[in-house]
């Protein structure tokens, strides 16, 4: 068990080791930044990546501060469902209402590795991996629907 100092050294050594794999990624080698993340050019819509000690997902998050604009966000994007799961062995998981640790209401459109923990070194490899070839499926889907939702939306 590790105290909370610990875990929070460990995230970080998580992280930092995770961004030198993605270095030797060649989709992600010539790219000025590595990842879209926040930078989707879609108000309240993000990229993520989250790791846990029961589970690693990778998703889109709609975390607009007004509910109304938060659901019409992922009742369009429902539109695009076909799109947005092309790639993926399994359909994403939709989650209209998930509740951040702070207690903001987001939705989740994500997929999941369950049964690994961070805390477990020798899980990072898988974990990563998992991260990596979700993640170019997800942004590069996001990507191509992103001028249609743009316009549905903003």
């Amino acid at each position: 068990m590790y105290s909370k100092d610990e875990t929070k050294i460990l995230r970080k050594e998580f992280w930092i080791v995770f961004a030198r794999r993605c270095e030797i990624v060649p989709e992600l080698r010539f790219k000025k930044k590595k990842w879209v993340l926040y930078d989707t050019g879609l108000r309240g819509i993000d990229l993520k990546f989250e790791v846990t000690r029961k589970e690693a997902l990778v998703m889109i998050e709609i975390n607009s501060h007004e509910e109304s604009r938060r659901l019409q966000v992922f009742e369009t994007m429902q539109k695009y469902r076909l799109l947005l799961e092309d790639g993926f062995t399994t359909p994403l998981t939709w989650d209209h209402c998930f509740v951040r640790e702070s207690g903001q209401e987001v939705c989740r459109i994500y997929t999941s590795l369950p049964n690994v923990d961070f805390h477990q070194q020798m899980q990072w490899p898988t974990i990563f991996n998992f991260f990596i070839d979700n993640m170019l499926i997800l942004e590069n889907n996001l990507m191509d629907i992103k001028d249609g939702l743009d316009a549905e939306l903003f």
